[in-house]
């Protein structure tokens, strides 16, 4: 019971997020703003929206690719279109229920490839070991950046006074963190430790493999691409076309960091572009356009792929 009412809240709480973030921000703004924001769909520049989409795939076959290297790395070989196929309904799947696209690839492949669950698991572990560390070097350099733009926005959000309580109320916490860490018999603890130990094996798989350098140039590559579709769609409106380097990564980041916590974005991704758009004298409806346009043309193309990948693989794989 316990179970099902944890799996209910996973995938129904970061869409009622979603829904209560658009409502947030909605009844915020004018019937003229509105119109104002369906002249910017109306008049946007589309083939930049699909100029990024073809950028896109680019990003799914490097992703499919680089998951060749670790599978070898166990002494197995796949067929790279299950390879890719799998990647597509993992994108899919996440749009549904966060975090299940992981659970999808490994149980896709074990049904087509004959390869152990666990063993696969264990690749999509370090992918994700090597994608949060390539993640936290696009936030250390867009605070790098972008420092003094940001110190104010918070400051101005968030009084000096707070901040510092905030500061001692979290390094209290993360002293206690990590006594607990060391000294607790906690069953929740050891089963953080045992998550832990994986990530910690699955990273050093990467270490060992053959490949390795291959491995990482597409790890890179993959979220190369990611910057280069965002970066694409600016275009599509005249308002923020002219945003600099700065904006575009800031702006990245904190998409990624809404995808990441809430339903892949749901709501919350065109919010949070439009705040940060808006310190760079972007309109509020302007950004709140852009965030709809680039989080909706990459679901739809998510969707799409993820619906092909559901229908052709049994097809292409009938005479396995």
């Amino acid at each position: 019971m316990k179970n099902k009412i944890g799996k209910w809240a996973s995938i129904l709480l970061p869409l009622f997020l979603g829904v209560y973030l658009i409502y947030y921000k909605y009844t915020e703004f004018t019937p003229t703003q509105i119109n104002e924001m369906k002249g910017y769909f109306k008049n946007a520049d589309y083939f930049y929206v699909y100029l990024s989409l073809f950028f896109s795939l680019f990003g799914f076959i490097s992703r499919a690719y680089r998951w060749k290297f670790s599978i070898e790395h166990m002494g197995y070989h796949t067929r790279f279109h299950n390879n890719l196929m799998a990647v597509c309904v993992a994108y899919f799947m996440n749009l549904t229920i966060p975090r299940s696209g992981e659970i999808s690839r490994a149980v896709i492949l074990k049904k087509y490839e004959g390869i152990p669950f666990d063993k696969v698991f264990g690749t999509i572990v370090a992918e994700r070991v090597v994608d949060l560390f390539i993640f936290i070097l696009f936030v250390g350099i867009s605070f790098f950046v972008q420092f003094n733009l940001l110190k104010n926005y918070i400051l101005a959000k968030i009084p000096l006074e707070k901040l510092m309580i905030l500061a001692i109320a979290g390094a209290i916490g993360f002293i206690a963190f990590i006594l607990i860490w060391m000294y607790s018999n906690w069953k929740i603890v050891a089963t953080l430790k045992e998550k832990f130990s994986g990530l910690i094996e699955g990273m050093m798989s990467v270490v060992k493999m053959k490949n390795k350098w291959w491995y990482l140039f597409h790890s890179v590559f993959i979220w190369f691409i990611y910057i280069l579709t965002f970066y694409t769609t600016i275009f599509a409106l005249k308002e923020t076309s002219h945003i600099g380097f700065g904006a575009v990564i800031i702006g990245f980041v904190i998409g990624s960091l809404a995808i990441g916590f809430t339903n892949s974005g749901f709501g919350a991704f065109p919010l949070l572009i439009a705040e940060i758009f808006m310190l760079y004298g972007i309109p509020d409806t302007a950004g709140t356009a852009f965030g709809w346009l680039a989080w909706t043309s990459q679901t739809l193309l998510m969707i799409v792929l993820g619906g092909l990948s559901f229908l052709f693989l049994p097809i292409l794989n009938r005479n396995k």
